[in-house]
């Protein structure tokens, strides 16, 4: 199995690449610029790409040939919380979380989606907090709006992708104790990933399209 991860280097994209890597896959992890926890791992089935998903340049690396699961998990919270208030929020700072965590993996997209395997996965990280319907608490939007817009995106991929039998899922990875959240968090990296990654190997289980937590629960948007 080829997997290729973007924002690899910590939390969540880590936890990534440690688990295919434990399951037997070769992996692709990409990261900004300082590898991170990625540079104590055994480099057998690991290849390092640079990639910087909020710039048009590309990776700086070998790509696989082909892909089977493409994990889009590059992203950024932006400003702290009191920052992106109704009276707070910057339009510098709705750009520049939207141009990461929205327009980022549709670069990632775009410029693999030759490379994607018949019958392969896309994976857009994305978060509750993106769900018009769980927002009862407002606030925090350069995160919630880019969140929400990247459900629209792959949702748009799944039908696009289709003719190439190529499945796309939006996740929601659970509020997980990891630097964006600055350690807090109702469960840890490990079940997270656990938890998505079961959802992943399953994936064909939902529509394409679809958003999931990694409980394996539908979210609604």
């Amino acid at each position: 199995m080829r997997v290729l991860v973007t924002g690899a280097g910590r939390g969540l994209g880590l936890g990534f690449v440690q688990h295919y890597l434990r399951a037997g896959a070769t992996v692709w992890a990409a990261h900004r610029g300082d590898p991170g926890g990625l540079a104590a791992l055994e480099r057998k089935r690991l290849h390092l790409l640079r990639w910087d998903v909020s710039r048009d340049d590309g990776p700086k690396g070998v790509l696989p040939p082909a892909i089977d699961l493409l994990i889009n998990n590059a992203g950024i919270y932006g400003p702290p919380k009191a920052q992106q208030a109704l009276a707070t929020v910057t339009p510098q700072a709705m750009l520049d979380v939207f141009n990461v965590d929205c327009v980022g993996p549709l670069r990632v997209v775009q410029a693999l989606h030759a490379r994607l395997a018949p019958g392969g996965v896309v994976a857009n990280i994305s978060s509750k907090m993106g769900s018009s319907t769980d927002n009862r608490s407002g606030g925090t939007y350069a995160y919630r709006a880019a969140k929400a817009a990247l459900l629209v995106v792959s949702r748009s991929m799944a039908v696009d992708l289709a003719a190439r039998e190529v499945h796309v899922l939006s996740l929601h990875p659970g509020w997980v104790a990891t630097d964006m959240t600055g350690g807090r968090g109702l469960i840890d990296v490990q079940t997270s990933v656990a938890g998505m990654a079961d959802v992943l190997r399953r994936a064909r289980e939902y529509e394409s399209g679809a958003f999931v937590a990694f409980d394996g629960s539908l979210v609604p948007y």
